[in-house]
Protein backbone atom coordinates (compact mmCIF):
# COMPACT_ATOMS: atom_id res chain seq x y z
CA UNK A 1 0.00 0.00 0.00
CA UNK A 2 1.50 3.47 -0.73
CA UNK A 3 1.88 6.24 2.07
CA UNK A 4 -0.63 8.91 1.35
CA UNK A 5 2.09 11.35 2.56
CA UNK A 6 4.83 10.79 1.16
CA UNK A 7 4.08 8.31 -1.76
CA UNK A 8 6.63 5.43 -0.27
CA UNK A 9 5.47 1.97 -1.83
CA UNK A 10 5.96 -0.11 1.14
CA UNK A 11 3.75 0.32 4.31
CA UNK A 12 3.33 -1.54 7.37
CA UNK A 13 0.25 -3.17 8.66
CA UNK A 14 0.16 -2.54 12.53
CA UNK A 15 -3.34 -3.39 13.06
CA UNK A 16 -6.14 -5.46 11.10
CA UNK A 17 -9.77 -5.71 12.67
CA UNK A 18 -12.95 -6.65 11.03
CA UNK A 19 -15.67 -3.40 11.19
CA UNK A 20 -18.55 -3.18 13.13
CA UNK A 21 -20.87 -5.16 10.74
CA UNK A 22 -17.91 -7.31 9.65
CA UNK A 23 -18.15 -6.03 5.83
CA UNK A 24 -14.56 -4.64 6.04
CA UNK A 25 -11.31 -4.83 7.47
CA UNK A 26 -10.17 -2.00 9.20
CA UNK A 27 -6.29 -1.72 8.90
CA UNK A 28 -3.69 0.65 11.11
CA UNK A 29 -1.04 1.34 8.65
CA UNK A 30 2.55 2.92 9.55
CA UNK A 31 5.05 4.27 6.73
CA UNK A 32 8.79 4.02 7.73
CA UNK A 33 10.10 6.52 5.53
CA UNK A 34 8.01 9.34 6.75
CA UNK A 35 6.39 7.83 9.92
CA UNK A 36 3.04 9.04 8.89
CA UNK A 37 0.28 6.68 10.33
CA UNK A 38 -3.22 6.16 8.12
CA UNK A 39 -6.14 3.46 8.39
CA UNK A 40 -7.22 1.37 4.50
CA UNK A 41 -10.58 -0.57 4.30
CA UNK A 42 -10.41 -3.41 2.80
CA UNK A 43 -13.97 -4.43 1.05
CA UNK A 44 -14.96 -7.77 -0.66
CA UNK A 45 -16.36 -6.51 -4.58
CA UNK A 46 -18.45 -9.00 -5.95
CA UNK A 47 -18.15 -7.74 -9.38
CA UNK A 48 -17.34 -4.43 -11.26
CA UNK A 49 -20.17 -2.28 -11.37
CA UNK A 50 -20.88 0.05 -14.26
CA UNK A 51 -23.44 3.27 -13.81
CA UNK A 52 -25.63 3.68 -16.65
CA UNK A 53 -26.04 7.84 -17.12
CA UNK A 54 -29.26 9.14 -18.26
CA UNK A 55 -27.34 10.31 -21.74
CA UNK A 56 -26.65 6.62 -21.79
CA UNK A 57 -23.30 7.24 -20.71
CA UNK A 58 -21.53 4.01 -18.60
CA UNK A 59 -19.06 5.20 -16.02
CA UNK A 60 -17.35 2.82 -13.17
CA UNK A 61 -19.55 2.52 -9.99
CA UNK A 62 -17.40 4.86 -6.93
CA UNK A 63 -18.66 3.88 -3.85
CA UNK A 64 -17.03 6.59 -2.09
CA UNK A 65 -19.25 9.03 -4.77
CA UNK A 66 -22.30 7.25 -3.13
CA UNK A 67 -21.16 7.86 0.05
CA UNK A 68 -20.55 11.85 -0.47
CA UNK A 69 -24.34 12.08 -1.64
CA UNK A 70 -25.36 10.52 1.09
CA UNK A 71 -23.24 12.38 3.99
CA UNK A 72 -24.13 15.79 1.94
CA UNK A 73 -28.13 14.68 2.46
CA UNK A 74 -27.22 13.82 6.34
CA UNK A 75 -25.45 17.13 6.72
CA UNK A 76 -25.47 18.68 10.20
CA UNK A 77 -28.15 16.02 11.09
CA UNK A 78 -28.35 13.67 14.67
CA UNK A 79 -27.48 10.28 12.85
CA UNK A 80 -24.66 7.91 13.98
CA UNK A 81 -22.21 7.50 12.26
CA UNK A 82 -21.74 3.68 12.50
CA UNK A 83 -25.86 3.25 10.73
CA UNK A 84 -24.56 5.26 8.00
CA UNK A 85 -22.05 3.13 7.42
CA UNK A 86 -23.94 -0.17 7.50
CA UNK A 87 -26.40 1.49 5.37
CA UNK A 88 -23.77 2.47 2.79
CA UNK A 89 -22.49 -1.34 2.93
CA UNK A 90 -25.93 -2.97 2.40
CA UNK A 91 -26.47 -0.89 -0.17
CA UNK A 92 -23.53 -1.72 -2.06
CA UNK A 93 -24.32 -5.25 -1.16
CA UNK A 94 -27.71 -5.09 -3.18
CA UNK A 95 -26.69 -3.51 -6.12
CA UNK A 96 -23.87 -5.61 -6.56
CA UNK A 97 -26.66 -9.04 -5.94
CA UNK A 98 -28.89 -7.55 -8.54
CA UNK A 99 -27.15 -9.62 -10.73
CA UNK A 100 -26.40 -6.83 -13.56
CA UNK A 101 -22.93 -5.31 -13.92
CA UNK A 102 -24.71 -2.37 -15.40
CA UNK A 103 -27.16 -0.31 -12.99
CA UNK A 104 -29.42 2.41 -14.42
CA UNK A 105 -28.32 5.73 -12.17
CA UNK A 106 -32.12 6.12 -11.50
CA UNK A 107 -32.05 2.28 -9.60
CA UNK A 108 -29.03 3.84 -7.72
CA UNK A 109 -31.01 7.34 -6.88
CA UNK A 110 -33.80 5.05 -5.93
CA UNK A 111 -32.08 2.70 -3.47
CA UNK A 112 -30.62 5.83 -1.86
CA UNK A 113 -33.61 7.36 -0.85
CA UNK A 114 -34.86 4.05 0.18
CA UNK A 115 -31.48 3.54 2.67
CA UNK A 116 -31.76 7.64 3.50
CA UNK A 117 -36.03 7.17 4.73
CA UNK A 118 -34.87 4.44 7.28
CA UNK A 119 -32.06 6.93 8.66
CA UNK A 120 -33.67 10.41 8.52
CA UNK A 121 -36.68 11.37 7.21
CA UNK A 122 -35.30 15.31 6.68
CA UNK A 123 -32.20 13.47 4.57
CA UNK A 124 -34.63 11.73 2.65
CA UNK A 125 -36.21 14.88 1.71
CA UNK A 126 -33.44 16.66 1.28
CA UNK A 127 -32.14 13.80 -1.41
CA UNK A 128 -35.59 13.40 -3.06
CA UNK A 129 -35.71 17.17 -3.54
CA UNK A 130 -32.41 16.72 -6.19
CA UNK A 131 -33.12 14.16 -7.39
CA UNK A 132 -36.46 14.73 -8.06
CA UNK A 133 -35.87 17.64 -9.51
CA UNK A 134 -37.94 19.83 -7.24
CA UNK A 135 -38.54 23.38 -8.90
CA UNK A 136 -41.64 24.89 -6.62
CA UNK A 137 -42.80 24.57 -3.03
CA UNK A 138 -46.27 22.35 -4.93
CA UNK A 139 -43.60 19.71 -5.36
CA UNK A 140 -42.30 19.61 -1.98
CA UNK A 141 -45.95 19.74 -0.73
CA UNK A 142 -47.03 16.72 -3.27
CA UNK A 143 -43.58 14.76 -1.77
CA UNK A 144 -44.47 15.14 1.63
CA UNK A 145 -48.40 14.24 1.26
CA UNK A 146 -47.09 10.89 0.00
CA UNK A 147 -45.01 10.58 2.86
CA UNK A 148 -47.76 11.26 5.09
CA UNK A 149 -49.77 8.71 3.64
CA UNK A 150 -51.78 11.11 1.38
CA UNK A 151 -53.51 12.60 5.07
CA UNK A 152 -55.77 15.13 3.89
CA UNK A 153 -53.54 18.74 4.40
CA UNK A 154 -56.59 20.27 2.74
CA UNK A 155 -58.87 20.03 5.62
CA UNK A 156 -56.68 21.45 8.09
CA UNK A 157 -56.90 25.04 6.11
Amino acid sequence: MRCPFCQHDDTQVKDSRPTDDRAAVRRRRYCPECGGRFTTFERVQLRELYVVKRNGRRVPFDRDKLQRSIDIALRKRPVDPDMVERALNKLVRRLESMGESDIASETIGEQIMQALAGLDQVAYVRYASVYRNFRQVDDFEKFLDTMAGGDDRADDA
